[in-house]
């Protein structure tokens, strides 16, 4: 079996990855607060999630893994942009949501197998905030609850700071009924215009810390594989889940492994709506002041181009270069069946991937394994009948499972690579000089034709059987006047 290896944040080291159950490996990562289109720094978790995803389900089995990623659908800013608008807070959650789902399945990623709305677990974070309570790790104070810090001797471990250094360095809510500047809280009270349940403190609503740790224990249990997101989260979010979480299931461990990606920025500056480079998913999707739009594909591959836990930078010119990539490809492998078997996949891609997600390492075995393919179709050319290697057809199978563990050249990604340029003519021109030079055994005429289609911007591509032509990033039409 391939073997899993992840840097986990808690330990700050690389670890072969061992479920706590082979059958039931769990992975919970933390979702979107729903009030708005999702901008392009929080497709980065998702894709890379995604992608150990797919890594889990191709080791386990698809029916052995479950994956939970959550809704934030109550919180002040949600409250804030229904008072400004006049909408309801459910229409624009659900508008919202919807949004964020088809946003992100335009980028690749796969539906979780569970996607909960916090609104949906009160009862569970109210039962919760009571056993906290009742452990002595949380007190109420003024109609709010509290989270008391120093009742957990390990808080801090995930960040690797102090209580101290905490309330030193951190922009912390400064309240009278604190007992200590750092205590978090787990329900505050609604006013009659805002959200609210009805609560053993009165009317209303959680914190946010502790809906991923109601949700988490519903669903995955007391003690779970791997949680995910940004590294933004660690702290103070991640630290205040397992901090009440492992006060609530003192007997579990909650999360075994925590895996946080790095940041993203665009065109090599911090994204900003002051500096002009703040845009969304859709706004890439569909094209924002005056650029054309980016598909989603594309938009997938420029992302698994970085490692995870380096920082990645969002250019134009790194999305023309995934395009003309992706567009080679998907013409180099034709028509892409559905359902394709990831047993299929080559070995060292699974290997890149599975060593802490190293997609960049796998691409670079995605470029290896296509010239393996025109290798064999250039000896194919050469040889004519008396060719005897591997068929192409073969490897051109491991290289869709190959992309496919990674989220690449699938059927519902496809479709964009469509140019709407005819080369068809260029095609059977150049096809019928090779088949003659395969007779006369000079083929100058097929590299001259070749090498004017190159400087055009076109990209070449021959087989046994027929010539493919498509207009490369770099194509110019006025260069291909006089070549017939």
């Amino acid at each position: 079996m391939t073997v899993i290896k992840l840097t986990n944040s808690k330990t700050r080291k690389k670890e072969v990855f061992e479920p706590i159950d082979p059958n039931n490996v769990r992975m919970y990562v933390c979702g979107p607060t729903v009030y708005d289109r999702a901008h392009i720094g929080n497709a980065r978790p998702v894709i890379v999630f995604d992608v150990l995803y797919r890594l889990l389900r191709h080791v386990y089995g698809a029916e052995h893994v479950t994956y939970v990623r959550n809704f934030t659908d109550v919180d002040d800013k949600i409250n804030k942009k229904a008072q400004d608008t006049g909408r309801s807070i459910k229409e624009i959650t659900d508008e919202t949501t919807q949004w964020y789902l088809d946003d992100m399945r335009a980028v690749g990623a796969l539906d979780p197998d569970q996607m909960p709305r916090a609104t949906e677990f009160i009862g569970a974070m109210i039962t919760m905030i009571e056993g906290l309570i009742a452990g002595g790790h949380a007190y109420e104070a003024e109609g709010h609850v509290l989270f008391s810090v120093e009742s957990y001797k390990d808080y801090g471990k995930l960040s690797g700071r102090s209580i101290d250094d905490m309330i030193a360095g951190a922009r912390v809510e400064v309240a009278p009924y604190k007992r200590n500047p750092m205590d978090f809280v787990l329900w505050k009270p609604s006013s009659d215009d805002l959200p609210g349940w009805d609560s053993p403190w009165g009317r209303g609503r959680p914190g946010w810390h502790i809906e991923c740790s109601a949700m988490s224990y519903e669903l995955l249990g007391e003690s779970f594989d791997i949680h995910g997101g940004g590294n933004d989260l660690m702290f103070p979010h991640h630290e205040n889940e397992i901090a009440q979480s492992c006060c609530s299931h003192p007997k579990g461990g909650f999360a075994r492994y925590w895996l946080h990606n790095e940041m993203l920025q665009v065109e090599g500056k911090k994204m900003s709506k002051s500096l002009g480079n703040f845009f969304t998913v859709r706004d890439l999707l569909d094209g924002h002041d005056g650029m054309p739009g980016v598909p989603g594909e594309v938009i997938r591959f420029v992302f698994l181009s970085t490692h995870y836990r380096k920082p990645m930078d969002w250019t134009a010119e790194k999305a023309e270069q995934a395009k003309a990539t992706l567009r080679r490809w998907r013409n180099m492998v034709g028509e892409i069946e559905t359902g394709v078997d990831y047993g299929r996949a080559d070995e060292a891609v699974v290997d890149a991937v599975a060593n802490d997600l190293n997609t960049a390492q796998a691409l670079t075995e995605l470029h290896r394994l296509e010239s393996e393919i025109q290798n064999v179709y250039n000896r194919i050319i050469g040889f004519g009948s008396e060719y005897d290697g591997p068929e192409p057809g073969v490897l051109e199978a491991k290289f869709i499972a190959s992309a496919n563990l990674l989220g690449l050249l699938t059927p519902e990604l496809g479709g964009w690579e469509e140019t709407g340029v005819d080369l068809t003519a260029y095609a059977d021109h150049l096809f019928a000089l090779r088949q003659s030079a395969m007779e006369t055994k000079n083929f100058s005429a097929v590299d001259a034709m070749k090498t004017a289609l190159l400087e055009a911007g076109v990209e070449v591509r021959m087989s046994k059987t027929g010539v493919e032509l498509e207009p490369g990033p770099n194509f110019d039409a006025a260069k291909l006047e006089g070549l017939l």
